[in-house]
């Protein structure tokens, strides 16, 4: 068997020594045996590039009408560079589909993370107490969605996104061991602790079934072991 030309592109070797710098920073500030306090950078959503990595998906895939967007809004004078979801909700059934009987969702993820030299790349996000968001809310119904690498693919951990200040600027703390397995909407029993430890992908649903319209700003998602959460101008550990 041979090794696909594509794998041994630049792209897995920049891909290599970025998760090596980030073993190096570990390994040099000890924090693999004791508790981090650099919080550590998920997703930053100010970057244009990163929406690139992500993907939509609403109840237009199985011919639904709801409506999603993600896209980037560059910093203006009154607020930073963020990504923007937003559309609208549409609890309208397909006439053509008479299976489909439920509609009225939309979401974003982000697609699996490419592999390196070191394998797959997952988060590991073990060593921290929180997942932090920093958003800005119009008040709907949204839930963070968290895939981890499981032997059910299908399972998601859910949290509710309980934004205290909608139209306004907020840092969102939610505890790793709060949110709850579920698998395709409904809660899984037994409950079984998150693999912290190989988390593929990070998201944000909103599964209200409000008609209307939805958006929310989002600038950064990160792990912390801070209660107050992450402010505007502090280092990341960027993975």
């Amino acid at each position: 068997m041979r090794t696909s030309p594509s794998l041994l592109g630049p792209g897995l070797a920049r891909r290599s020594l970025e998760e090596l710098k980030r073993f190096a920073k570990i390994a040099i500030k000890q924090e693999g045996l004791t508790v981090p306090q650099t919080p550590y950078q998920l997703m930053d959503l100010t970057d244009p590039s990163t929406i690139e990595t992500c993907k939509t998906m609403s109840d237009a895939d199985i011919g639904g009408f709801s409506k999603v967007s993600l896209d980037h809004i560059p910093q203006s004078a009154t607020e930073s560079a963020h990504t923007r979801f937003h559309g609208s909700i549409s609890t309208e059934l397909p006439t053509n589909r008479p299976h489909i009987q439920r509609t009225g969702y939309a979401a974003w993820r982000n697609h699996d993370r490419r592999a390196t030299i070191f394998g797959k790349s997952l988060w590991d996000v073990d060593p921290y107490n929180f997942l932090a968001l920093r958003v800005k809310s119009d008040g709907r119904k949204y839930f963070v969605n968290i895939q981890t690498e499981t032997i059910v693919p299908t399972d998601l951990h859910q949290h509710r996104l309980y934004a205290r200040r909608p139209g306004e600027w907020e840092t969102v703390l939610i505890k790793w061991s709060d949110f709850v397995r579920t698998n395709h909407g409904v809660v899984v029993e037994p409950q079984m602790e998150m693999l912290r430890q190989k988390v593929r992908t990070i998201g944000v649903g909103l599964i209200d079934r409000v008609p209307g319209p939805f958006d929310l700003a989002i600038g950064r998602i990160w792990a912390t072991n801070n209660p107050d959460g992450q402010q505007a101008g502090e280092d990341f550990v960027v993975d």
